[in-house]
């Protein structure tokens, strides 16, 4: 049954969610936001992409900051670039900062603006293109079967965090680094209070098998 307006949620948060639960549930849940040289680099590359005209010729129309929506799946956003050919299905290109990573997020959200143009269109959208600023190449992207369970399996467990309405507890790594909430999820806090945790639990566990009765010994036999 398709979600009504009210329960649609951003394609946006589909990147935000596999690169980091925590940052998808500040962001979305509790509608925590910062800047750094990051976030701002990769606004200008998307304002760059939105502010180009679009382009309407004999060999194909390029369309700029599209609109999407899908009601079977609750999902909304823009779409950086849809491009047509004559004959050819739309194909979606999403513009990021940085270079190809090693996890899906990028893919994911681009096969989401995929089902959405299907939906909109009534057309399959087999492949999309993401271009990447670091490398000024564009990836070209399948959406095969294993891609878009992927997508819906992500769709799915975004709508359940939205749902829960709790924000997971911060998990530290490599990716905190970069990470413009970083301030703001205090990730290093979070390992402190996990290890004090941890300790107080160990003690207490240690103190309780230290303070059990042993087995009375036996008396003499008669």
């Amino acid at each position: 049954m398709p979600y009504a307006d009210r329960d649609f949620l951003p394609i946006s948060a589909l990147q935000h969610l596999i690169f980091c639960e925590r940052q998808c549930a500040l962001i979305h849940l509790e509608r925590q936001w910062a800047e750094n040289r990051f976030t701002a680099e990769g606004g200008v590359l998307h304002r760059k992409a939105h502010a180009g005209r679009s382009e309407k010729r004999p060999a194909g129309c390029t369309a700029r900051s599209v609109p999407l929506r899908c009601a079977e799946l609750g999902l909304y956003g823009v779409a950086d670039v849809v491009q047509t050919r004559p004959g050819a299905p739309p194909m979606p290109v999403e513009y990021k900062r940085g270079g190809p990573k090693t996890h899906d997020a990028d893919r994911v959200q681009l096969c989401a603006q995929a089902l959405c143009l299907e939906e909109m269109f009534g057309v399959p959208v087999p492949a999309g293109e993401i271009f990447y600023g670091k490398t000024r190449r564009r990836v070209h992207v399948e959406f095969d079967d294993a891609l878009r369970a992927t997508t819906r399996a992500t769709v799915a467990r975004l709508r359940n965090l939205i749902l829960s309405g709790r924000t997971p507890v911060a998990e530290p790594g490599p990716k905190c680094r970069n990470c413009s909430l970083k301030e703001i999820c205090l990730p290093k806090l979070a390992e402190r209070s996990r290890s004090v945790n941890h300790y107080v639990r160990r003690s207490i566990t240690e103190s309780l098998r230290d303070d059990t009765p042993g087995r009375p010994e036996e008396g003499p036999q008669p």
